[in-house]
């Protein structure tokens, strides 16, 4: 079963950022970290309790080749990212997002 994500306009932001963050690194990396980051929610639609739970009900997927974190909660029908965060930010930045 494929779970219906909903992406929060703050998580929108964040991996906006990140692509404008590689892009300015290397032409086409931005291009690179979208696709991290799309095959890192696919994974999550389709299976979201693989990934541990890290803080109150919020779960983490790591993105594949980035030091970027997917934070999400899942429900019972959807499932909601709230956050794409580099790994070395404080936790405090999108524990605020629950």
């Amino acid at each position: 079963m494929r779970y219906h994500l909903i992406i929060r306009p703050e998580a929108e932001l964040d991996i906006q950022d990140g692509f404008e963050w590689y892009e300015a690194q290397l032409s086409g990396l931005g291009s690179e970290f979208i696709r991290a980051v799309d095959n890192c929610l696919s994974g999550i639609g389709r299976n979201p309790q693989s990934h541990p739970i890290v803080y109150k009900k919020a779960r983490r997927a790591l993105v594949r080749r980035f030091p970027y974190g997917v934070l999400y909660v899942f429900e019972q029908e959807f499932v909601a990212v709230v956050a794409c965060f580099h790994s070395k930010r404080d936790p405090k930045y999108w524990q605020g997002r629950l």
